[in-house]
């Protein structure tokens, strides 16, 4: 079993960044939406180590009243970069006002995910405005369960953190030297008032263990953990399109007389 080389793993995201750039956005900024949980922490730093602190643009994008705001607001201290707050409490209530009016009532599903595909909305308007690139802040352990909205945190133009589990991006923002307050932050979506191993069922411990090392000794969270990861496939991959049959002349000569 190797032990996961946070250093390492530091180094290969911050050149894999570097370069994704160099490709696709020379001189554009990174625009990052900033939770003050360790994931957009995470990201926030590892786009400043590879592009500079001048190439990142931090969203705070609290809907109403955010008790933790000031989380984020420190964290943005403590990076140094520019920032902007946009609250989406209004463009959130017109959407459900106008969903009401055309005689639909939201559900909870649509209460949960909506403001995520708005905030989402916000983060590639502000990229418009900067020509930035917009980063996705979910990790290998959100991913598995599908504890991510599609369109909404699901999108993003690179995702530094896809293929590591929360505890090794906990392991990769002490190796960026990032304060406890943001790499321990207990992580909630900031919109249903509950944690994620509370809307989840389980720890990330759990479910890392599980993604790793393939071990769950409580057979029915591993039900659950497979049930969740079947589920929400759909997620991650393309959209499925229907494949036109090939017409019979395809291929072959055509006379036309």
């Amino acid at each position: 079993m190797t032990a996961f080389d946070a250093a390492k793993t530091t180094d290969e995201i911050t050149q894999w960044i570097r370069a994704y750039f160099d490709e696709n956005g020379p001189d554009s900024p990174a625009v990052v939406g900033l939770s003050g949980g360790k994931d957009s922490s995470v990201v926030a730093a590892l786009c400043i180590r590879a592009l500079g602190v001048d190439r990142v643009h931090g969203v705070l994008l609290p809907c109403g009243e955010q008790w933790d705001i000031d989380v984020s607001r420190e964290l943005v201290g403590f990076l140094g970069i520019r920032y902007s707050v946009i609250n989406i409490k209004t463009s959130v209530d017109s959407v459900f006002a106008a969903i009401r009016a055309g005689g639909l009532e939201p559900d909870r599903q649509a209460i949960v995910n909506t403001p995520a595909r708005i905030r989402m909305t916000t983060l590639y308007a502000v990229s418009a405005i900067l020509g930035g690139l917009v980063a996705n802040t979910c990790n290998l352990s959100e991913d598995w369960v599908g504890y991510s909205t599609k369109f909404g945190d699901a999108a993003g133009d690179f995702s530094p953190l896809a293929q590591l589990t929360v505890t090794e991006v906990k392991a990769v923002g002490r190796e960026l030297g990032l304060p406890a307050t943001f790499v321990d932050k207990t992580p909630e979506d900031g919109l249903s008032g509950l944690s994620d191993e509370e809307n989840l069922g389980f720890t990330y411990d759990t479910l890392d263990r599980y993604i790793r090392h393939g071990v769950c000794e409580d057979a029915e969270t591993k039900d659950r953990i497979d049930r969740l990861n079947l589920g929400n496939l759909h997620k991650f991959r393309l959209i499925p399109c229907y494949q036109l049959a090939p017409s019979p002349s395809v291929g072959k000569s055509v006379s036309y007389q």
